[in-house]
């Protein structure tokens, strides 16, 4: 397909700008045709010179009569023209570009757009662009249009890229024609427009009913083809085949009697989800079920109980964190849960190393807890039933592939305490069945959360040095950024280095940590492990804590900067603090004191995450509250994954397509999943 063609095969290209197409991963033409603009400047209206009036931003077009360069006493070099159409003329005037004297000549057509100026009875524009009109006025790009404003990295310039993709769209109109990957009645159910109309339309709107027909028909192109991707891995999914089948049915009265021996009654969620993954793990299809709820809503236990009907059908259970420090936390929650049965468990960390290369010995345990190493060539295990993903961890092809090395098809279960609207999610998670934990256990104690004017810091202080020093607790203090910054808007926001600083001075009494980003992962687990153990007493950190290991003990969350984070990831923080039996307090600073209140408020009297991540989502937008990394959300240039509307009529064409059509009659759609899934293989 010649729209796979190398960018280095763009003629009259420098090297230099093909680096910098592929800075901004271009690599083909295709690549740079779904390059999309950010925006379009309107330079639509067109005067005739004579008519044009002080302030007016306008296109114009003549013949250049006359340019010159004139010199300054203090050296600036203003070129000047004179450009005249039957109505008049205006003069034009750039600043210390000299090349503009070989550029243009006397008797070019040119078309200039900018504000117009009056100097006396003279008058002026400073162009904020031009270009020289060989043709049709009508074939102008850079002005007397909409025309497209794209983000580009630093020596490539807006103008170049418009020209290199008005070539593409020219000279490959015969491979652009044949782009269209979607079925004529499909395309009618969903009100489109052709793809080609709308690559088109896109870069180079002639109206702006024609770029919104455009922005609709690519976005729905990207929630189609992610969808279409999702089912596909969904539907080979299903033919796949558990190694054993499990029995519950026989195992009714241990599972009973396990929830009877937990120190808590599961709630209705709880017993709802325990539910839905029974079923699941009575299925030869393996299990592949994506569990949300939010921090301390009873994840773990819920898993628990899935690893026992593991253990009970002879298999064993694999439980994955993103890091050792909250690997050895799920370790020492499930021996605690399973301290009454002859359930086996093992540690298997960097620093803590339970298994070995014979599978024999490996077979030993119930249940293994570890991070990702647990799946490489380094651990021999063939009994594996079941796979239990935590926070922050993809499980894709390659880590499927590694355990079906292994001998094992299990179930697979995946956990995030992140709260993700159920429209989000079904975009970002569609492959996988959702369960949702919606219900908090009983005798939770709610966090209080408090907005803190500025004029209370010195009396917050106070308090919490009391609550640190009679009542034994411990303290967070969250800033949004490491070091202090030097940008005029950020200088009020804290930063966590030099906050740990001035905490040092002020609770000198107390043993202060420090913990960021860019603290090597052993040191880091170190600072957490010792404050996990009661050896510090405040922990200064950035967001880094926002998935981290339970300290009952910690019962102060204080934010600084708070309007800088999403109440999604505000939440995560809070729920941080609360996790003993202690009262515990959330208290938020705020840098701008004034637009964020109402937000600020709105969190502090709230505490349902899914209420508040469906709140931020109409304030602030989708923005990057679930990561750069989830599940290649940020590929999404133009779609919305929080628009209802256009996620279930994507999911529809989705489902229409499958009823109806076989890929394999549509190459060219093929091809673009292909070149898809292959993009998300390469993150896993």
């Amino acid at each position: 397909m010649s729209l796979d063609t190398p960018i280095d095969q763009l003629p009259r290209t420098s090297v230099r700008t093909i680096q910098r197409l592929k800075a901004l991963e271009i690599h083909t033409y295709y690549d740079l045709l779904h390059y999309y603009p950010t925006r379009h400047d309107d330079r639509s209206l067109s005067s005739p010179i004579g008519t044009v009036q002080a302030g007016e931003k306008v296109t114009i077009t003549g013949t250049i009569q006359s340019i010159k360069n004139n010199f300054t006493k203090r050296g600036f070099k203003i070129q000047k023209a004179t450009l005249a159409d039957d109505t008049g003329t205006i003069e034009l005037v750039w600043y210390n570009q000299m090349y503009l004297m070989r550029t243009l000549q006397e008797g070019m057509q040119l078309a200039v757009y900018g504000e117009v100026e009056e100097l006396g009875k003279v008058k002026q524009m400073k162009p904020q662009e031009y270009e020289i009109v060989t043709g049709n006025e009508g074939t102008c790009i850079h002005t007397g249009r909409l025309v497209p404003i794209y983000d580009l990295t630093y020596g490539i310039s807006a103008k170049t890229v418009r020209e290199k993709v008005l070539w593409i769209l020219t000279s490959h109109i015969d491979e652009i024609e044949k782009s269209e990957y979607l079925p004529h009645d499909l395309i009618n159910y969903a009100g489109l427009i052709p793809e080609p109309k709308a690559l088109q339309s896109i870069h180079f709107p002639k109206t702006q009913d024609d770029l919104t027909q455009a922005h609709n028909r690519l976005a729905f192109d990207e929630l189609f083809i992610r969808l279409l991707a999702s089912a596909k891995v969904k539907e080979q999914w299903n033919t796949q085949v558990v190694v054993k089948k499990f029995d519950v049915g026989s195992f009714i009265k241990d599972i009973k009697a396990f929830k009877s021996s937990l120190p808590f009654s599961l709630t209705d969620a709880q017993e709802r989800v325990v539910a839905e993954i029974t079923n699941d793990l009575q299925k030869t299809i393996p299990m592949n079920r994506f569990l949300q709820g939010d921090v301390g809503s009873g994840k773990t236990v819920v898993a628990a109980i899935a690893a026992y009907i593991a253990k009970l059908n002879d298999t064993q259970t694999l439980i994955m964190a993103p890091t050792e420090i909250l690997a050895q936390q799920h370790f020492q929650t499930l021996t605690q849960l399973f301290d009454k049965t002859d359930v086996t468990l093992a540690l298997h960390t960097r620093s803590h190393r339970s298994l070995t290369n014979s599978t024999s010995k490996n077979a030993e345990f119930d249940i293994i807890v570890g991070t990702q190493a647990l799946i490489t060539k380094a651990v021999t295990m063939n009994n594996v039933g079941l796979v239990v993903i935590d926070e922050q961890h993809r499980f894709g092809v390659k880590q499927r592939a590694m355990l079906k090395e292994k001998g094992c098809n299990p179930h697979l279960l995946t956990m995030t305490a992140t709260p993700i609207p159920r429209t989000v999610a079904l975009t970002l998670y569609s492959e996988l069945d959702l369960s949702t934990i919606d219900e908090m256990p009983k005798g939770r104690k709610t966090i209080k959360t408090y907005v803190i004017n500025q004029a209370k810091r010195k009396d917050c202080y106070t308090w919490i040095q009391k609550q640190i020093q009679k009542q034994g607790d411990q303290a967070y203090v969250v800033c949004p950024l490491i070091d202090e910054s030097d940008v005029e808007t950020m200088k009020t926001v804290k930063a966590a280095a030099k906050e740990f600083e001035d905490l040092t001075k002020i609770f000198k009494t107390e043993s202060v940590a420090l913990l960021h980003g860019k603290v090597k992962a052993k040191d880091k687990e170190t600072i957490m492990g010792k404050f996990k153990n009661n050896t510090h007493d405040i922990l200064v950190a950035t967001s880094v804590v926002e998935v981290g290991v339970d300290v009952p003990n910690a019962t102060i969350m204080l934010i600084e900067g708070a309007e800088r984070f999403g109440l999604a990831q505000l939440h995560q923080l809070r729920g941080r603090v609360g996790r003993g039996d202690k009262q515990s307090y959330c208290l938020l600073f705020t840098s701008d004191g004034k637009n964020s209140h109402s937000r600020l408020s709105f969190f502090a009297r709230n505490h349902n995450g899914m209420k508040l991540a469906e709140f931020d989502l109409k304030i602030r937008g989708a923005g990057n509250m679930y990561g750069t990394e989830q599940h290649g959300y940020t590929d999404l240039k133009l779609a919305d994954i929080t628009n209802a509307a256009d996620v279930h009529k994507a999911q529809a064409s989705v489902d229409l397509f499958l009823r109806k059509y076989t890929l394999e009659n549509y190459p060219y759609l093929q091809h673009i999943l292909e070149q898809y899934q292959t993009h998300q293989i390469s993150k896993d």
